[in-house]
């Protein structure tokens, strides 16, 4: 079955290449796409030009770096950030140099997540699984799955990596489970970092300083737990509302949705509705649209697809619109910068589904274009 999807793939992705010469150059985006490259045959990083006018789409290379499932780019677009999500001890953190035309990737860099001085089972332990990639530009940090912690990279003057600085702990924040920590978002006044611990059912918030490497303290400090889901279920990935007011968490093993207002470093719980229509418990990304008036959340291992909900500017309350069913294993997915297109990874597919929006109702309909690459899990867009 999963060859039969994958040749399918390649029969679209040779579709939509055929058309893109027909494209105009301002519509251009580089789509960078993050993979799986264990048990499968990826070799990494896989760079395209995509119109985002009219969906086309053209393959310009690859970098190679294992299991780089999750990507960042730096605030000037000049270097790319990826994890290495491995936990046989060569579990780490990359860094990129992006060409000025936006389609190369060169002088990767590679640092371990495993901190210094770990032997034995600690080398497969501490920081294992890097899912999530995030950086100000000053310094990176990876949320690490399985070894239920963070590692921090400063960066050089020229935004590559250097060796880990800080490596932070959360087992025991709640004897009866184990940490897993899945994604990490600044604050919109940039005053704190969140992290969730999908294993704790916790939001943790810390007090952000990044001027105090000068004076060698910790750039993380004053862990505090800034809101606790209902048990079990499971916060995955974070985001905020343009105007930086509410915040909208995705969780993955309950399914919901919740709603939760910000202001000056803490959060309130405004509403809880349920995306996963098919109780898969793999509820996995969450991304609002350009516009800032609707938001989406795809869902894993039933009824794979994306909730749509519409956003309530003043209230910041979501409302169901519709739910668009897409490939197998809906990881991370996009929207381009127009809004126009929407592009969904479908990990076990072996394919990008491609997906045009309705900018007025914010519903999906399927091209039926695919981008073929094989284990796809993340999506980056850059001018």
């Amino acid at each position: 079955m999963l060859k039969i999807q994958t040749v399918w793939a390649l029969v679209l992705s040779m579709f939509a290449f055929h058309s893109f010469a027909q494209g105009n150059a301002n519509d251009r985006l580089t789509l960078f796409v993050g993979t799986y490259t264990d048990g499968g045959n990826s070799k990494g990083i896989y760079i395209y030009s995509f119109n985002q006018e009219d969906g086309s789409f053209e393959l310009l290379g690859n970098a190679p770096a294992r299991n780089p499932s999750f990507l960042t780019l730096s605030p000037d677009g000049t270097r790319l950030y990826a994890v290495s999500e491995c936990n046989d001890g060569q579990q780490g953190a990359y860094s990129f140099d992006v060409s000025e035309d936006k389609q190369q990737l060169s002088n990767p860099v590679f640092q371990s997540t495993v901190p210094l001085n770990s032997s034995g089972d600690e080398l497969k332990r501490s920081g294992a699984d890097p899912c999530y990639i995030f950086t100000d530009g000053k310094n990176v940090l990876t949320a690490n799955y399985t070894g239920g912690d963070i590692s921090l990279f400063p960066l050089d003057e020229e935004g590559r990596l250097e060796a880990e600085t800080e490596h932070i702990e959360f087992e025991g924040q709640r004897p009866d489970k184990v940490a897993h920590i899945h994604c990490i978002v600044p604050t919109p006044d940039r005053r704190y970092i969140l992290t969730t611990d999908l294993g704790n059912d916790f939001i943790y918030r810390f007090t952000y300083n990044p001027s105090k490497t000068q004076e060698g303290g910790q750039l993380l400090d004053d862990m505090d737990v800034i809101y606790q889901v209902n048990k079990g279920q499971g916060p995955r990935h974070l985001t905020f509302s343009k105007d930086g007011r509410f915040a909208y968490l995705i969780n993955e093993l309950g399914g919901e949705c919740t709603v939760l207002k910000y202001e000056n470093g803490r959060m309130t719980e405004v509403q809880r509705i349920m995306a996963d229509e098919g109780g898969g418990h793999g509820s996995a990304d969450i991304h609002i649209s350009p516009d800032g008036r609707f938001l989406y959340t795809s869902h894993r291992q039933k009824k794979d697809g994306l909730s749509i909900f519409s956003i309530d500017p003043q209230e910041g309350t979501l409302k169901k619109v519709g739910y668009q069913l897409t490939g197998i294993h809906p990881r991370n997915f996009n929207i381009t910068p127009n809004g126009k297109y929407l592009l969904v990874a479908c990990r076990n597919d072996n394919s990008i589904r491609i997906y045009r929006r309705n900018l007025e109702t914010g519903e999906l309909t399927d091209t039926l274009l695919g981008i073929g690459v094989d284990q796809p899990s993340c999506i980056v867009f850059t001018k």
